[in-house]
């Protein structure tokens, strides 16, 4: 790795992250397409610092190495030095990587996430005026998903069909736990995975949302769980997010149990009354939805969500569900973050799709918006607005990459080069 000689570290203090004027970033090219919306990704947010500081600020690049690239340099799909540089450094950036197929690590991304133990993946879903959608009003669409990064069935603690770990494992089930044992209606040809989901676990994610909505003024935040039939996992979930909320933050929220509570012991008139007034005092709302029918009416009623906090794997399927909403993943950004100790990698959150690799086609829309977000994430918010600003008005003007254009009518296509070119142009006039 260079080390860039001007450049300086982000360090932590107990107000949070100190960011010096010219921050040292890691980052990783990615597999496939991530060389091209890389290159793009890169001369953008170089252009935004450059126009929102005039040259008071700067991000110096370090690159790293993960993927492919790695296992031809290095011998390794993930080497120590990245992960130490990402550590070290603190706030990182990377495209798509390939996961290596037949054996080794089971998903570089995981990998990443569970070593700095980034225990927040943040997801912002938000619709750019022209964008195509399969939906009737994605302008309705405005959510931030806080999907819990670190547990749930992506701790990786399964066994494998017909493995002699695996027999042992329902033997001692079968020895201890009958009762449960009975439950699995296959045993000698199932595999088994665990599901572990933890109050701290829950109760950082759920702090990390709580947070967030205060600081940014939303209206709600919903629960995401199926509780209803894993009760003590995501069941748990739940019950411990509104433990936090009741408990920890005064009257800064108001939640739906705290409503049933009500209800059971004055009725429904006096727990709408309660919650009206919680609501007007300026209190935002905490309630939950079971995640089949939360799929459902982020699709059906969109303007009732506002910011979610949910489980590992709900929020793999929400994330991406709502994506397609306002245009699909090709630009859907990503963070994964610890805020605890100052942590993020900012993430592509599509594929490498290797066909398209090298031919300068694809949306780099993933990736710069990835890159807006790990701007705010320095408090560099005027970097991050000329970002957005520009992104909605190159959109707007109907100038998109092939992904868009086969979708809308009168469109110009440009390359992925030629789309970052338009954003800094609007940046700097």
């Amino acid at each position: 790795m260079q080390i860039p000689e001007q450049g300086e570290k982000i360090t932590m203090n107990g107000a949070g992250l100190n960011v010096p004027d010219r921050p040292i970033i890691p980052f990783i090219r990615g597999d496939g397409t991530g060389r091209d919306i890389w290159r793009a990704t890169e001369r953008v947010l170089d252009a935004a610092v450059s126009a929102a500081y005039a040259g008071k600020r700067q991000l110096m690049w370090m690159e790293t190495y993960a993927g492919e690239a790695a296992w031809e340099k290095f011998d390794s799909w993930l080497p120590d030095e990245t992960i130490e540089a990402f550590r070290e450094y603190r706030v990182a950036i990377k495209g798509p990587l390939t996961t290596p197929v037949g054996g080794g690590i089971r998903s570089l991304n995981v990998a990443i996430r569970q070593m700095l133990d980034l225990y927040v993946c943040l997801r912002p879903v938000r619709w750019f005026e022209g964008v195509p959608s399969p939906v009737r009003d994605p302008g309705a669409v405005d959510m931030v998903i806080f999907r819990e990064n670190t547990e749930d069935i992506y701790a990786g603690a399964e066994f494998e069909e017909g493995e002699e770990d695996t027999q042992r494992f329902l033997s001692l089930m079968r020895e201890h736990f009958p009762e449960r044992y009975a439950k699995v209606r296959f045993p000698d040809s199932s595999g088994v995975g665990l599901k572990p989901v933890s109050r701290e676990g829950s109760q950082r994610l759920m702090r990390a949302a709580l947070d967030y909505a205060l600081a940014q003024n939303r209206r709600s935040v919903t629960l995401v769980h199926k509780g209803n039939i894993m009760k003590y996992t995501e069941g748990a979930f739940r019950n411990w997010a509104y433990d936090l909320a009741e408990n920890g933050y005064g009257e800064s929220f108001y939640t739906w149990r705290q409503w049933d509570r009500t209800k059971k012991k004055h009725g429904e008139q006096a727990a709408n009354a309660e919650q009206k007034k919680a609501i007007d005092g300026g209190a935002i709302l905490v309630k939950d939805a079971i995640a089949d029918i939360a799929l459902q009416q982020v699709l059906t009623r969109a303007h009732s969500f506002d910011v979610i906090a949910t489980t590992n794997l709900n929020g793999d399927y929400l994330s991406d569900a709502l994506a397609a909403q306002v245009g699909g993943i090709g630009i859907a950004p990503g963070g994964n973050i610890n805020g605890d100790t100052g942590h993020a990698v900012f993430e592509a959150t599509h594929g490498t799709a290797p066909k398209y690799a090298d031919k300068d086609m694809v949306n780099p829309g993933s990736l710069i918006l990835s890159g807006e977000m790990m701007l705010r994430h320095l408090g560099w918010n005027e970097a991050a607005d000329r970002i957005i600003n520009a992104m909605n008005a190159v959109i707007a003007d109907r100038t998109v990459t092939y992904d868009f254009h086969r979708l809308m009518e009168g469109a110009t296509k440009v390359k992925c080069s030629e789309f970052g070119n338009l954003l800094i142009a609007r940046m700097q006039n």
